[in-house]
């Protein structure tokens, strides 16, 4: 597999997933809200993980502590922590059983990027899924 390829990305968006957003935040500024509430809208299964709202909900998706807490298992991992974090989110992922993780616009840990995808995820890094939806043309 390869970070990034365009086949693997159409192919993890073109249908609706279960998506767990790691680091999604209930303050509408910032930008997991926005991806957050953007992919429940495009029929995704969106579960909001942060340990310091869990069982609250943001847009209507239920806010977990971690990862394990998500039963069952989320497909895609969709990381919005910074890029020295991120590697600890991808090993959940990992061990989760995703299989895919997804670093946000200007996330970046390479070393993470391989484990994951010598564990057999698909990878995509440093872009972000409401700008990919629209442009593969895969709006709902």
């Amino acid at each position: 597999m390869a970070i990034n390829d365009e086949a693997e990305i159409r192919a993890l968006l073109e249908r609706p997933r279960r998506i767990a957003i790691v680091g999604a935040s209930p303050n509408p500024a910032r930008p997991s809200n926005g991806v957050l509430a953007f992919l429940i809208a495009q029929g995704h299964d969106v579960i909001a993980v942060n340990p310091g709202h869990a069982g609250k909900t943001i847009h209507g998706a239920p806010v977990v502590a971690t990862l394990a807490d998500v039963e069952p298992a989320a497909e895609i991992v969709d990381i919005f922590r910074n890029s020295a974090d991120a590697g600890a989110a991808v090993d959940d992922a990992i061990v989760h059983g995703a299989k895919a993780v997804w670093m946000q616009l200007g996330v970046i840990d390479e070393a993470a990027a391989r484990r994951a995808d010598k564990a057999g995820l698909v990878v995509v890094m440093d872009r972000c899924p409401k700008i990919e939806i629209p442009r593969l043309g895969l709006l709902r």
